[in-house]
């Protein structure tokens, strides 16, 4: 699928707001029956255009609302190396999200913690045993201002 129409767009949009809605709901906020709504979605889905479908928590009520950005600097960088950090970094709950950046850091995490107690020893522990590990740089949230799950379309 190289293009998508407006109502592809719309029906990416609309679930981006409620992934819950059914087929029916969805065909009736796009003015379409339910059959050619689903035949888009599952071009939609095998497309890759939708990745997956997940039910956002709210970390403070699963005290995991201590949020960190830790900027990382390896010690060496080469293909392997890169490599077999970002495997390692799959496997470590805490750290939801791994991006690869360019300038004075290698690597930006966001990591989920209860409290700056876990934190400090979760950088002592888990990423301090982290061999290609050269630096990092914690920067804690204080406050989210904006956090918007959809993309615009």
């Amino acid at each position: 699928m190289d293009t998508l129409d407006k109502t592809d767009l719309q029906i990416l949009s609309i679930l981006q707001n409620n992934a819950r809605l059914t087929t029916k709901e969805l065909a009736s906020q796009v003015n379409l029956s339910s059959t050619p709504v689903f035949e888009r979605l599952k071009r939609l889905e095998n497309g890759g255009y939708i990745k997956k479908y997940i039910a956002v928590l709210d970390a403070e009520k699963l005290n995991q609302g201590f949020i960190v950005f830790c900027s990382v600097k390896l010690s060496k960088l080469n293909r392997d190396i890169a490599a077999e950090f970002t495997k390692i970094v799959q496997d470590i709950p805490e750290v939801t999200e791994c991006y690869n950046i360019s300038g004075s850091y290698d690597y930006l995490l966001k990591i989920h913690a209860p409290n700056m107690k876990y934190y400090q020893e979760f950088i002592l522990n888990v990423l301090g045993s982290i061999n290609s590990l050269g630096s990092l740089t914690s920067t804690f949230v204080m406050d989210e201002v904006k956090h918007n799950y959809g993309i615009p379309l």
